[in-house]
C-alpha cells in the first residue's frame, strides 16, 4: 500500500513539474546570460488549486499587421515625403498609389525627412525655421506644428519607437561629429547613445523595439550596425569598402533595406536582420535612394532620379514593377509610409465612444 501511494505521488510530482516547464517557459534573449536553475525539494503534499490558472497569451515580438488586397492597402496607407515644388523643401502627402498629393508645410524655411508616428496620427520631421535644422513633430494633417529640439547644431531624422514614446535622431555637434539620441516623444531627456568619435546617423527602431538600426563611418567607410535601445552591444551588419546608409526595418521584423554605391552607383538592398543574405534590389544608372516599407511588408517606397529628377517610386519588396508615383518637375525625396489608418467610419466610430 505504502509503495502504491508513493509511486502515485511521483508520478503526479512529474506531471506537475512537466507542466510547469512546459506551459509556462519564457524564450529567453539570445545571447544574454541567465541565472542557473536553482534546484528544490519536492513538496511533499500536492494540494489542487482552487481557481483554475488561466495562462495568458504571449504577446507579439512585432507589430500585427494587417493581411490586406493592395486596392485595401493604397486605400488604407499613406506616404509622405518633401519635395521643392512649390520653390522650397516642403512637406506633402499621398494617397499610396500616388494619387491626392497635398502640401502639409507652408514655411519660408526647409521642411523635409518626414516621418510617421506608430499610431499614424503625426509626424516627426525636421525645419530650418528657427535658424539651423531641429525636430519637429506635427499632427497628420499638418496643424499644430511643434518644435522639440532645441540645439546650437543641427538635429536631423527623427524616427519612433514603436510605442510611440519615444523618437532617436541624430546630432550634428561641434566639430559636425555625428551622434545618435534618444528622447521622449515631447522632446525631453535626451540622451547620447553612441559617443564616439566617428559619425553616426540614419537611426531606425526595429518593430519589437528591441534594436536601432544605424549607420556609421567608425570603420573608416559608412556601414550598417545595430545596436540596443540604450546604446549598447553594437554589431557592424554590413562590411563593404563603399557606402551602406539609410537602413529601414520590415514590419514582420526579420529585413532591413538599406541603399548603397557598393556597384558603382546608389542601389536599394535588402538583407537579413543578421546582415547575411545581401541582395540588390534595384539596378539603374541613376540613383535609387530612401527605402522604406509597405505596413504589410510586400511594397518598398524609394526615391530615384531615373527620369532625370527625384521621384518617389514604389516597388514589389523582391525588386520587381517600379513605379513612378509622383512625376513632378520638382525634387520629390525621402518617403515615408504610413501605418494603416482608419476608415472615416472608424474614425467617427472612435469619437462617439
Amino acid at each position: 500500500m505504502r509503495l502504491r501511494y508513493l509511486t502515485t505521488l511521483a508520478a503526479l510530482i512529474g506531471a506537475i513539474v512537466i507542466i510547469g516547464v512546459y506551459g509556462c517557459k519564457k524564450e529567453e534573449p539570445v545571447g544574454e546570460d541567465t541565472a542557473p536553475i536553482e534546484s528544490v525539494e519536492p513538496a511533499r503534499e500536492y494540494t489542487p488549486p482552487k481557481e483554475p490558472i488561466v495562462q495568458e497569451p504571449q504577446k507579439e515580438d512585432t507589430l500585427p499587421k494587417k493581411s490586406v488586397s493592395l486596392e485595401e492597402m493604397y486605400k488604407q496607407t499613406k506616404i509622405a515625403f518633401h519635395s521643392t515644388r512649390d520653390g522650397n523643401l516642403e512637406i506633402y502627402v499621398m494617397n499610396a498609389d500616388g494619387t491626392g498629393q497635398e502640401r502639409l508645410t507652408n514655411n519660408p524655411a526647409d521642411d523635409g525627412a518626414p516621418c510617421w508616428s506608430p499610431d499614424g496620427k503625426r509626424m516627426a520631421f525636421i525645419s530650418g525655421r528657427d535658424g539651423n535644422y531641429e525636430i519637429y513633430i506635427m499632427n497628420a494633417d499638418g496643424s499644430e506644428q511643434r518644435r522639440l529640439t532645441n540645439n546650437l547644431y543641427r538635429d536631423y531624422i527623427g524616427y519612433w519607437s514603436p510605442d510611440g514614446k519615444k523618437i532617436v535622431f541624430y546630432s550634428e555637434t561641434e566639430g559636425w561629429n555625428a551622434e545618435i539620441y534618444v528622447m521622449n516623444s515631447d522632446g525631453s531627456k535626451q540622451k547620447n547613445l553612441t559617443n564616439h568619435p566617428a559619425n553616426d546617423r540614419c537611426p531606425s527602431w526595429s518593430p519589437d523595439g528591441k534594436k536601432i538600426a544605424f549607420a556609421s563611418n567608425r570603420d573608416r567607410n559608412w556601414e550598417i550596425y545595430v545596436m540596443n535601445p540604450d546604446g549598447k552591444k553594437r554589431k557592424r551588419l554590413t562590411n563593404n569598402p563603399n557606402r551602406e546608409e539609410y537602413p529601414s526595418w520590415s514590419p514582420d521584423g526579420k529585413k532591413i533595406v538599406f541603399h548603397s554605391n557598393r556597384d558603382g552607383n546608389d542601389e536599394i538592398y535588402v538583407m537579413n536582420v543578421d546582415g547575411s543574405e545581401q541582395k540588390r534590389l534595384t539596378n539603374n544608372p541613376s540613383g535609387d535612394l530612401f527605402p522604406c516599407w509597405s505596413p504589410d511588408g510586400k511594397k518598398i517606397a524609394f526615391d530615384s532620379n531615373r527620369d532625370g529628377n527625384g521621384e518617389i517610386y514604389v516597388m514589389n519588396a523582391d525588386g520587381s514593377e517600379p513605379r513612378n508615383l509622383t512625376n513632378n518637375s520638382a525634387r520629390d525625396s525621402f518617403p515615408s509610409w504610413s501605418p494603416f489608418l482608419p476608415s472615416e467610419t472608424e474614425e467617427k466610430n472612435e469619437e462617439g465612444k
